[in-house]
């Protein structure tokens, strides 16, 4: 019996021994210089907002957003990179599920003989010698080239710097690629309404699409199951979320843009929606646990878009960073972010009070 216990305490200590983990937030205790510092505004889909929605409602946000003075700003949207790659491994990715990321680039393509990795390249070239005072032709150009790399909302900032009347075709914009960014400069998404007037603003040339779909491109066997599984999760905890979700929505009925965000930012309101969602998931039952797919891969997602953001500012430590995204990725991003050498995560209710 004594040799038994031996066995069995040797085993939990190994097995103890595992569980440690290193304390990888001392690395940075003694760090030279300041953190990066990363904001994450969680926004609504703009697009989504009700008809009575008035872009000018956005003015206080952005007044305060643009006070926190910052040196990058990402966005939620993939990158031509990524689209490239998507389209080049059609046995891995359905060329459906991306149709809506992935914008055609042929236009740009036609208008100024660049392919996608061409346009990257050029653009990178480009801002490596990016003069303090760019002339109306380099603009156009520039965007032009955002255009071709499949960077719409950094082709929208090059944009708004113009002058109206230097808003015309040119050097490598033709009519069409024109017509796409009056368009642009109209629109009502997130990226054209925040991201781009405040790269404007901040005096920056571009934003970093940092979205993500390849990692919650799930393969399941029985998609129908797997879509109910994961409906049956969400109505599981509808009615425990009812009190957000209507002062959610009359919010968005209002015109108060400010207090939107504050409340869809406030932890425990992004608390009651996560658990709404992922954490009705994780109870989920079915025999296959089929809605615990569904929250691996948003977990996946969730990763790489980080991952990506952390490369946006991977050569420029001590960084003043904008990430805006969807404000259900808010928990994810604010998690995973602190948890990296050299980052700290401002508060965003300060910010926006």
């Amino acid at each position: 019996m004594s040799k038994q216990w031996a066995v069995w305490g040797l085993a939990l200590a190994a097995a103890t021994a595992q569980a440690q983990q290193v304390d990888l937030s001392a690395l940075d205790k003694h760090m030279h210089g300041r953190p990066a510092q990363v904001l994450v505004l969680g926004t609504v889909h703009l697009s989504d907002m009700p008809k009575t929605f008035d872009a000018k409602g956005l003015a206080p946000l952005l007044d305060r957003v643009a006070a926190f003075e910052p040196e990058i700003i990402t966005i939620e949207s993939i990158s031509g990179e990524s689209c490239d790659l998507v389209a080049r491994h059609p046995a891995v990715y359905s060329a459906d599920d991306f149709k809506p990321y992935c914008r055609d680039t042929s236009d740009a393509r036609a208008a100024t003989g660049l392919d996608v990795p061409a346009a990257i390249a050029e653009a990178n070239r480009t801002l490596k010698q990016w003069p303090a005072q760019p002339s109306a032709a380099q603009r156009r150009r520039l965007a032009a080239v955002f255009l071709a790399a499949g960077d719409s909302t950094s082709a929208l900032v090059q944009w708004l710097y113009l002058p109206a009347a230097e808003r015309r075709a040119g050097d490598g914009l033709d009519a069409k690629l024109v017509a796409r960014l009056e368009k642009a400069r109209a629109g009502r998404s997130e990226n054209e309404l925040i991201a781009a007037p405040l790269a404007v603003r901040a005096g920056l040339q571009r934003v970093h699409p940092t979205d993500d779909h390849t990692g919650d491109a799930v393969d399941v066997s029985d998609p129908q199951a797997y879509g109910q599984a994961i409906m049956a999760a969400w109505a599981s905890a509808k009615e425990a979320s009812k009190t957000v979700r209507e002062r959610d929505d009359a919010l968005r009925r209002g015109q108060d843009m400010l207090a939107l965000y504050r409340y869809i930012n406030r932890p425990d309101v992004l608390g009651v929606v996560a658990d709404g969602d992922f954490g009705a998931a994780m109870r989920e039952a079915s025999p296959q646990r089929l809605a615990q797919v569904y929250v691996a891969g948003w977990e996946t997602r969730n990763l790489r878009m980080v991952a990506n953001i952390r490369a946006s500012f991977r050569e420029r430590p001590g960084a003043r960073v904008l990430a805006i995204v969807g404000s259900q990725h808010k928990p994810w991003f604010d998690s995973l972010l602190g948890q990296m050498q050299g980052v700290e995560i401002v508060d965003l209710q300060q910010v926006l009070k």
